[in-house]
């Protein structure tokens, strides 16, 4: 009895070490494409400080892309927000800009993420700075402790943004 229980545990050790050998083993397969990422440049996306384009003299960030792209320009956490308006404020500028950008803010409100886009409030083509916003409702009971603020370049072109807060205003 003893020999049969020492023969099964040999046998699921083996199973084990066999497994654990085969999840290391690295997949050969047909490799379809190879990304070199040795040039930032050619990710199709650059994010930079601009010193000299700037609407409040201080730089902005400037961002040029050959395709749709979301940048997260930052996150403000230690909120303790209800009951209120939150908006997200930002000047923004264009330049050959073959398509729309526009603001989007995250609110973590208890255990889930919502978002609100700013899609009213945009820039395209070549546009000197604007004004761009977009809104979020807290009702009472929902609480943000954190929001992640985004700006969403749906095309291709050079987006400059600066002047970016995040207000409050009591609900009317």
């Amino acid at each position: 009895m003893r020999k049969r229980g020492l023969l099964y545990a040999m046998k699921i050790y083996a199973v084990l070490f066999l497994s654990l050998l085969l999840l290391n083993t690295p997949v050969q397969g047909e490799e379809l494409s190879r990304l070199a990422l040795d040039d930032a440049l050619s990710l199709g996306t650059t994010v930079s400080t601009d010193q000299k384009v700037s609407q409040d003299g201080n730089g902005s960030i400037k961002i040029s892309t050959v395709w749709p792209t979301t940048i997260c320009l930052g996150e403000v956490q230690r909120l303790n927000v209800e009951n209120a308006q939150i908006i997200y404020r930002a000047r923004v500028k264009s330049e050959k800009l073959e398509g729309t950008a526009f603001l989007e803010m995250w609110c973590h409100v208890g255990g889930g993420q919502y978002f609100s886009r700013g899609m009213n409030s945009v820039v395209s083509g070549t546009m000197d700075w604007r004004i761009l916003q977009t809104p979020f409702l807290l009702k009472p009971g929902q609480r943000t402790k954190k929001v992640t603020l985004n700006i969403v370049i749906n095309g291709k072109g050079t987006v400059w943004v600066d002047d970016v807060h995040l207000l409050k205003e009591p609900l009317k």
